[in-house]
């Protein structure tokens, strides 16, 4: 227990930066491979080749869904049952949870190459970018089971309070994905296939890398075998917590394939490819602040199992001001540089740059706030609060956004596309801030009255 000790007794603002740090940094970089995969994508054989990676990203999607359901879902017990000293538990969940992950990702890869060509169709897959998103998508979906342990067990690394080893983790596959794409793609001259082999070899490494850890004697928890017989009731309580980014994620899955018909609709090919260079540009922005949270949560979640409140809001507090430091930065640089941003994925295609310059000056235009309403949403989740996390993660991706991009293209074409975005983003913050206003009024009640329950 020495090792997760600190979470209850250094002083906040250096644990964060401890914790989120190698986050931050490893979140970057995967970020960065998943610009410059796109980059040598598009300068290596064409935009619409982009918009294939783009028409398969439903699917991405939704691998991903699942290992936050389980990754997420199981990090939170786990953070919280080490601050209840109780690892035991702990063990157990681990355990039960790469199984899960293991089952869930072979399930996913067998049924995904079964219905992939028409799953590709409904999700706006046009005769001249169908090719490329079979090809892309067909091996990726081959290695999703290494994808599913690597993901899902890095939140296990970090949650029993070894960050850098879970940012090692990221930074090998993404690091060993952006030195094999250029020769697989250039040198060997495999195209669009080139790319996905090269995902598949760094996520297989990054798997290896995270087993080697828990099975190599490194670990505070230990994968124990009489551990890795499933038991429901820690199903249903990892299921339970980590519906929320489950939701959010699969709900994203919707939007996708929703935002990708419309835009094919109402702006073509080009407008596919647009949305995933948009993509790739807001989610490098938000990879920062996904590391904050990954490196807010184990704080948050073991203190409120220690019944410390006090350093829970203020973890929240500073996770809170970081987020929305690197939103509003990365906002400012969206304004200035939009048209070069777009244009390092198709230089040499001015309608592309056209429509996407327009769309990312719309698309972050609420940027500022978001970090806000992220983080916030991570507070539910930590605590164990699944029905207040699902709903502000559904209230962003779901409950405002989807309706925004059926009706506003009606009245403004492809820019209400755009303009939904925004929109989702303000009206989801006050609603977001107005929850955890309530909570922590709450949790200040709960802490004065010196009384305490997880389901509070």
């Amino acid at each position: 227990m020495d090792r997760s000790k600190h979470l209850q007794e250094e002083k906040i603002p250096y644990l964060l930066f401890k914790f989120a740090l190698p986050a931050i940094i490893g979140m970057l970089v995967n970020a960065l491979y998943n610009v410059v995969d796109k980059i040598f994508v598009g300068q290596g054989v064409n935009p619409l080749a982009i918009a294939g990676i783009a028409v398969g990203l439903p699917i991405n999607i939704l691998m991903m869904a699942f290992g936050m359901l389980i990754g997420a879902g199981a990090t939170s017990l786990i953070s919280i049952r080490l601050g209840e000293k109780n690892v035991e538990e702990a063990e157990l969940i681990l355990a039960n949870a790469m199984v899960l992950s293991i089952a869930t990702y072979s399930i996913i890869s067998l049924l995904g190459l079964i219905f992939l060509e028409k799953l590709l169709a409904f999700f706006g897959a046009s005769n001249s970018i169908m090719p490329y998103a079979k090809e892309y998508m067909r091996i990726i979906l081959s290695g999703a089971v290494f994808q599913g342990i690597a993901f899902t067990m890095n939140n296990f690394i970090r949650a029993e309070g070894n960050p850098k080893i879970a940012m090692a983790t990221m930074l090998i596959g993404a690091i060993l994905n952006i030195i094999l794409d250029p020769i697989f793609i250039f040198k060997f001259n495999m195209g669009i296939r080139g790319a996905a082999i090269a995902t598949i070899i760094s996520q297989i490494i990054s798997a290896l890398w995270v087993l080697r850890y828990f099975f190599g004697g490194k670990s505070m928890l230990k994968i124990r075998r009489h551990n890795l017989k499933i038991q429901f009731t820690i199903v249903k309580d990892i299921v339970a917590i980590g519906s929320a980014p489950f939701a959010m994620q699969v709900s994203s899955s919707i939007l996708n394939v929703i935002m990708l018909n419309s835009l094919g609709n109402y702006g073509g090919d080009l407008a596919i490819s647009a949305i995933s260079a948009i993509n790739s540009i807001a989610m490098f922005i938000l990879m920062p602040v996904f590391g904050i949270n990954q490196g807010a949560q184990p704080i948050i979640g073991y203190n409120y199992g220690a019944r410390q409140f006090d350093r829970v809001k203020e973890t929240l507090k500073y996770a809170i001001f970081a987020a929305t430091c690197i939103v509003t930065t990365g906002f400012i640089i969206s304004r200035i540089f939009a048209s070069e941003l777009i244009g390092v994925f198709g230089k040499d295609n001015r309608e592309f740059i056209e429509i996407g310059t327009e769309g990312l000056h719309i698309f972050l235009l609420m940027f500022p706030i978001v970090g806000f309403q992220i983080v916030s949403s991570n507070y539910f989740q930590a605590t164990g609060k699944p029905k207040q996390a699902m709903l502000l993660s559904l209230s962003r991706q779901v409950l405002i956004l989807i309706p925004m991009i059926l009706i506003l293209p009606h009245f403004f074409g492809l820019k209400g596309i755009w303009m939904a975005a925004p929109i989702s983003d303000l009206v989801s913050s006050i609603l977001t801030g107005i929850l955890l206003v309530l909570d922590l009024k709450k949790l200040n009640k709960i802490e004065q009255n010196k009384c305490y329950s997880v389901d509070d």
